[in-house]
């Protein structure tokens, strides 16, 4: 594992520091004696749809791959007001750097962490608006993005469990510019994983992109009205001066800078627009058509434009990437289709990793269902790992349901094997722990009674099970209790419960509630 010197949040003098160039943060002050934001309303977090492209990535990337590749690929002539641009000196680099290897490369995995933050001129702009761990396979040329939720509580060195959105606002009060490496080391110890680079966007940098580009066209979803949209610079002022009623019609609209960054950082809308899931759609949106306008050639060839967006670029994003990485990344992975990008939201779903729950000082957060985050870890390390095609064509043609059961002690073991089960097209309707939980050998009870005899063979295989056509009365019984309390229950083709055999690692360790 890479691994980089430690950060102590509380430490007077950080102990690393990011990029010299970057334009220093004023820092607001922030209480010590709660987190620095908190949500007032419980929204569940649902699963986001895959990405059209993946655009928290390569909206950074792509202003400038666009510059250089012109520069590169057309003739000298038309194009020499490029070498006019400063930035543009660092290319001759890139020939001394060809051979070098990316971070991550010898390991076949990079991992890039994307934060958006409001910036410095918003109500608790420091905070991690967006927390998106990206990871890329060179081998295969697939990306994985796991987005992590801004609500998730987890362990500070010294400041015990917080909000992992507050990491970069108190990074930033100890020293300016020094928010992204902090997030990359918590994530990365969290993980059990190496974060190589970070890409920190102030979202107030897209608002004056989208000006420079002439504004963007975005098609509204759903009628936005926000009676709770805060008005900037009124932060201190009386309570009902402090905000506006935002409303934006449903259907196509043009949107200048600031309405398109209202509309992506709206946290109060009415209905189904107040949820997070909502917000995260719309913040797509916008990238969306930033890309899109920024990729068109009215605007790659117009140099003015070109080298406005590189001022607004450099003032409004940080990242440890050297330009000929950005190009190598760029390079090797712009032909990635929608079917090689992994999309994964850690939410509290009813199968979800997390859960809600209000703290003692009534906050809303979400914990790791497991009580650790191991099942986390195990689902990100192993985002890669993908089942045969011919197996996931046959579960695709049946459309099995699975319901898992922890039949063991063996804390989140039924998370572990659901996750794997999901990569064949296992639709898994249900996991939970089993009332018995004295298993040793894993066992599937087949309700169809072989209709679906493919997806048996399959998770037969996959598992080393054995096959059983009946059911215990014990396993009737909790079925029909369960169908008691929930009119809505879905019937599984296969159970699967899950013996000691199941578990590859053999801890052997008691569970809490999965």
């Amino acid at each position: 594992m890479r691994t980089s010197k430690k950060i102590n949040l509380l430490d007077a003098e950080l102990q690393l520091k990011t990029k010299k160039n970057v334009d220093s943060l004023s820092i607001k002050s922030f209480s010590n004696n709660s987190d620095v934001q908190n949500n007032s309303d419980v929204q569940k977090l649902q699963k986001k749809k895959p990405i059209k492209i993946v655009s928290y990535f390569f909206v950074f990337i792509l202003v400038a791959t666009a510059i250089f590749s012109i520069g590169i690929n057309c003739t000298e002539q038309p194009f020499l007001w490029i070498e006019k641009i400063p930035i543009v000196n660092r290319l001759r680099h890139l020939a001394e750097s060809a051979v070098s290897k990316l971070k991550g490369e010898n390991l076949n995995r990079i991992n890039i962490l994307l934060l958006g933050m409001g910036g410095k001129n918003h109500d608790g702009g420091y905070l991690s608006d967006t927390i998106i761990l990206t990871s890329l396979e060179p081998s295969t040329k697939k990306i994985s993005l796991v987005s992590i939720p801004r609500d998730l509580s987890v362990p500070i060195e010294n400041m015990g469990w917080r909000k992992i959105n507050n990491i970069n606002a108190f990074a930033e009060m100890k020293e300016a510019g020094s928010g992204g490496l902090a997030v990359s080391q918590a994530i990365s110890d969290l993980l059990k994983i190496p974060i190589d680079y970070y890409i920190r966007v102030d979202f107030t940098g897209f608002a004056k992109i989208v000006d420079e580009l002439g504004g963007v066209k975005i098609y509204v979803d759903n009628t936005l009205d926000d009676y709770k949209y805060p008005i900037l610079g009124n932060e201190s002022a009386l309570w009902e001066n402090r905000y506006e009623h935002l409303h934006i019609e449903q259907g196509w609209q043009e949107m200048d800078g600031w309405l398109a960054l209202k509309y992506a950082r709206s946290r109060h809308g009415l209905g189904i627009e107040g949820s997070d899931f909502a917000r995260t759609k719309r913040q797509q949106k916008i990238l969306e058509a930033i890309k899109n306008k920024i990729n068109s050639l009215t605007i790659l060839l117009n140099p003015i434009k070109i080298n406005s967006l590189i001022n607004q670029m450099q003032n409004n994003f940080d990242t440890n990437l050297k330009i000929w990485e950005i190009l190598r990344l760029w390079n090797d992975f712009k032909n990635t289709n929608y079917e090689q990008i992994i999309n994964k939201v850690l939410d509290n779903s009813p199968n979800g990793l997390l859960y809600d729950t209000i703290t003692d000082d009534k906050a809303y957060v979400l914990l790791p269902r497991g009580g650790d985050f191991s099942e986390i870890q195990y689902m990100v390390n192993n985002v890669f790992i993908d089942a045969p095609i011919d197996d996931k064509i046959k579960v695709d043609q049946e459309k099995a349901k699975i319901e898992v059961r922890n039949g063991t002690w063996i804390n989140g073991l039924a998370n572990k094997v659901a996750l794997d089960l999901e990569k064949y097209g296992f639709n898994v309707v249900r996991v939970s722990n089993s009332n018995q939980q004295n298993f040793q050998k894993s066992v599937i009870y087949d309700l169809t009674y072989g209709a679906k005899l493919e997806s048996l063979t399959i998770l037969k295989n996959k598992t080393n099970a054995n096959v059983s056509l009946g059911l215990p009365q014990w396993l009737q019984d909790d079925l029909a209790q369960e169908l008691t309390k929930k009119q809505q229950l879905i019937q599984p083709d296969l159970i699967l419960i899950l013996g000691t055999d199941a578990d590859a690692s053999q801890s052997g360790l008691k569970n809490k509630e999965e």
